[in-house]
């Protein structure tokens, strides 16, 4: 017959750590949840901004419209899960032959986490960006575009 006295000695540093690791485990796989849902939200802000600039900008490149500028708010939410985020873009021309069209790559941040997302949107090669910062959370957070006499499209965040 065996001996109880035994068996609870082998079972009980089982059930004590159980008691620890499960709340580690249970508290790591939250995180990572977190995460993936923080940059998921990221990505779809990010695909809509990117859309945003490349529909004005293809907007302003026709003949018929005129020299002028243009505003345009997004819509987006300003916060992601209760954080705000940022956005910055850098502008590359293509070096290919023929038309060279430029490459606006759109990075948007969770500020105050470590998650990130880039985009790139293909534009003409009219297209000129002046280095601006969208902040969610802005009352001017918009897209502003200054179309020239020449042709050429200035593209930017903000008002």
């Amino acid at each position: 017959m065996p001996s109880v006295t035994i068996e609870f000695m082998i079972m009980m540093p089982l059930l004590i750590l159980q008691i620890f690791l499960f709340p580690i485990f249970a508290n790591s796989l939250m995180n990572t949840w977190v995460n993936s849902r923080q940059t998921l939200a990221l990505q779809d802000v990010a695909g809509n901004l990117g859309s945003a600039v490349q529909q004005l900008y293809f907007s302003l490149n026709h003949d018929t419209i005129p020299a002028g500028t243009v505003t345009y708010s997004p819509g987006l939410p300003a916060f992601v899960e209760s954080a705000y985020y940022m956005g910055n873009a850098t502008l590359s021309s293509s070096t290919s032959p023929g038309s060279n069209p430029s490459f606006l790559q759109l990075t948007v941040t969770l500020v105050g986490t470590l998650n990130s997302v880039t985009t790139s949107v293909i534009l003409g090669s009219n297209v000129l960006w002046k280095q601006s910062i969208f902040w969610s959370n802005s009352t001017n957070a918009c897209i502003t575009a200054q179309k020239f006499s020449n042709g050429t499209i200035l593209l930017w965040f903000g008002g």
